[in-house]
């Protein structure tokens, strides 16, 4: 494999990238323009990139592998995510818009009260990082594996390298970069997946038609699971959990929200949210039917693999340097496209939030390098303790971190009531914990292993503990 070939297409595709962001920028870049992109963008543009920005290289490398153990089954949460992308477009974008915000947790203050605002922001912050640092570990272990390790570089340069790179074209334009380099990205992921889908029907000598045939016929094709009440892949947890891991992942995530309050007006926010959430579905499906062909390719030459995460790569590493140069590209528009997003929000939610200074640009510029460096170094400890398949990882920090988010909002939304203010940073810490031993106490009394569901049980935890800070603050 010409790793040189590999180096010059992926240097391509970052000079486009700086380009592009040279040009978005403008001269004249604000914090205004960073944080909010000065609310011009164009919907049809910000739900194209946000599809690609929610795929992420983990999704690239993982959903194809996930046939392996679950068939298709993942796609009963991408029906559940249409009915979360409805929630958040006609439940949350009408509060966030009503009160002109910039990070959705202000809202959380001047509903519950400082202490809330806080303990939301930082709840936020240690998620977005971690399940962020996740998704872009991947884009930097493969090329480490393809590339970099056969030049003799270590992998924390590969991946002080890449961060780097992240940080010289957001540097500027921030949001307002990230609108027209997110479109480029989608388009590029897109394209690179369908032209892998046309390469591995090459090698199977396979039509279009064929291809489709054999898909649907294989056993993995399984979408609908009915019968299995106690199985964590059971249609209606599915359904549920995915709808609420787009509520806490997109309507309460400062970085995908960030993105739709770009937009000019509700109504169009509304028109992206919805776009957006219906294509994820066909999207995933490409991703799974990609998986379900790679699969029967290396059965049918005696080729065994163990782990979901390593089928993609497996069949690029057999294939020569175009295809592998196109797995690098499509990797790198995936983990980019997520990774730019998450450290631009991670910089305007502490700028914000934490240090409550919107219009220090200087204060903006020193957190956005802080956070790409602690950014490397959540990925260097994640390269140090990894194991398992990453989608399921992500999804497992979601619940026990987004889970006290989802109780926040749930109170301030659905109740009218106030909350003991100095109370909520203890209840949001417990949920979590309180949640883990529930788990760990149901595997081992019932054989019964919280799935994706483990997040509405935290949420709830969280409801239950505010209502009591209540009471209790009505009884002191």
């Amino acid at each position: 494999m010409n790793s040189g070939i590999i180096i010059l297409s992926a240097g391509v595709y970052v000079l486009l990238l700086f380009i592009i962001s040279r040009w978005s920028a403008g001269r004249h870049a604000t914090n205004e323009t960073f944080f909010r992109a000065n609310r011009r963008a164009p919907w049809q543009m910000v739900a194209f990139g946000m599809v690609g920005a929610s795929i992420s290289g983990v999704t690239f490398v993982s959903v194809p592998g996930m046939v392996l153990t679950s068939g298709m089954t993942y796609l009963q949460v991408c029906l559940g995510f249409i009915l979360g992308y409805l929630a958040v477009a006609f439940v949350l974008l009408p509060v966030y818009y009503r009160l002109n915000l910039t990070t959705i947790y202000t809202y959380l203050g001047q509903r519950l009260g400082a202490q809330s605002y806080t303990t939301g922001a930082s709840f936020f912050l240690l998620s977005k990082m971690v399940g962020s640092a996740v998704k872009f570990y991947v884009v930097c272990i493969i090329l480490q594996q393809f590339v970099f390790s056969g030049l003799g570089i270590p992998f924390g340069v590969t991946v002080a390298g890449l961060v780097l790179l992240i940080w010289i074209y957001t540097r500027r334009g921030g949001i307002g970069t990230l609108v027209f380099t997110d479109t480029f990205q989608t388009l590029c992921l897109f394209t690179v997946l369908l032209l892998i889908i046309y390469k591995v029907m090459g090698a199977m000598d396979l039509s279009v038609g064929d291809a489709v045939n054999r898909i649907l016929c294989d056993e993995r094709s399984r979408i609908l699971v009915l019968d299995d009440w106690m199985s964590p892949r059971n249609f209606w947890k599915q359904l549920l959990s995915g709808a609420f891991i787009v509520v806490v992942m997109t309507g309460l995530d400062q970085d995908m929200m960030q993105k739709n309050l770009t937009c000019r007006t509700l109504r169009e926010a509304q028109k992206n949210m919805c776009s957006y959430g219906v294509a994820f579905l066909p999207a995933n499906m490409l991703f799974l039917a990609l998986g379900v062909l790679l699969a029967q390719h290396f059965e049918a030459a005696a080729i065994s693999i163990e782990r979901g995460d390593e089928l993609l790569p497996a069949f690029v590493g057999a294939q020569g340097t175009f295809v592998a140069a196109l797995f690098t590209i499509g990797l790198m528009a995936a983990s980019f496209s997520s990774a730019d997003s998450a450290l631009t929000s991670l910089t305007t939610s502490f700028c914000i939030d934490i240090c409550h200074r919107p219009d220090d640009e200087r204060l903006r510029k020193q957190c956005h390098v802080l956070m790409c460096l602690l950014f490397a170094v959540f990925i260097l400890l994640i390269h140090a303790v990894n194991s398992g398949s990453l989608i399921d990882t992500i999804y497992m920090i979601v619940s026990y971190t987004y889970g006290p988010l989802l109780g926040l909002f749930a109170y301030g939304l659905f109740t009218k009531q106030r909350v003991a203010d100095r109370w909520v940073p203890y209840v949001c810490v417990a949920s979590p914990l309180l949640c883990y031993a529930i788990d760990w106490s149901c595997q081992r009394q019932f054989d019964y292993h919280f799935g994706y569901e483990l997040l509405m049980l935290n949420g709830l935890l969280t409801f239950l503990g505010l209502c009591l800070t209540r009471m209790a603050g009505s009884k002191s």
